[in-house]
């Protein structure tokens, strides 16, 4: 499988990709996209930047798949998939190999890094990130384009909802429900359900303001 990732930033990813190499047959990274001008033309720890969206046209899409690498911003990491998938792009899943997603079930475009644990009946949609030592407990439900930082712990029969980010080391207590496009700060305790577009942070959580981004939802095969 002939793979090109959206954004050339974090070295990190480019041990997950040789890991990949090393375990999985036929999956070849071709580069990557990235719209800074200063980065068209050079290489990323050994793989060409082949240059930002203006190329898109020029690909043989029926012969590759796509990856968004972009994390800092849920909105951004939609709107960029948005773009793709309207460029006729098609996506897959970036996830390093020592992840046991066993009875996970698990959509496309999603990118999680070493050291997540996924328990059983997990469901993730698309387009999402899970990044380094976060645990998803059992039974939890991860919408599309949702961000999950490093250190997360989300307890059991959670839903996080499209859009929302949540911070580094932030806690959820079992059985609550994070709405869409809501902000978890880092480092947060979660103790009781979140409404759409809220931003909370503390321990326990409060809600501090609301986010502007007024998405429906985080799924990246509609028009905004």
């Amino acid at each position: 499988m002939d793979i090109i990732l959206l954004g050339a930033s974090n070295p990190e990813t480019i041990r997950m990709i040789r890991a990949l190499e090393k375990t999985t047959s036929n999956f070849r990274v071709v580069g990557f996209i990235d719209n800074d001008n200063n980065k068209k033309g050079k290489n990323f720890y050994g793989y060409p930047i082949l240059g930002g969206f203006e190329i898109l046209d020029q690909i043989q899409k029926n012969d590759v798949y796509f990856v968004n690498l972009i994390t800092g911003s849920t909105a951004v990491r939609y709107e960029t998939s948005l773009y793709l998938s309207k460029k006729g792009c098609k996506f897959t899943n970036l996830i390093h190999p020592s992840i046991d997603l066993t009875m996970v079930s698990i959509g496309s475009g999603n990118y999680i890094q070493e050291g997540v644990i996924i328990q059983a009946m997990v469901k993730i949609g698309d387009n999402s990130s899970i990044h380094i030592g976060s645990l998803i407990a059992h039974e939890c439900t991860i919408g599309n384009s949702v961000f999950i930082a490093h250190g997360v712990s989300v307890s059991g029969l959670v839903r996080i909802d499209d859009g929302t980010f949540v911070g580094t080391h932030a806690t959820i207590l079992p059985r609550l429900t994070i709405g869409k496009w809501c902000t978890i700060g880092a480092g947060s305790v979660v103790i009781r359900d979140v409404p759409d577009y809220a931003v909370v942070v503390g321990n326990p959580a409060g809600i501090i303001r609301y986010n502007e981004i007024r998405y429906e939802n985080g799924k990246i095969d509609e028009v905004i």
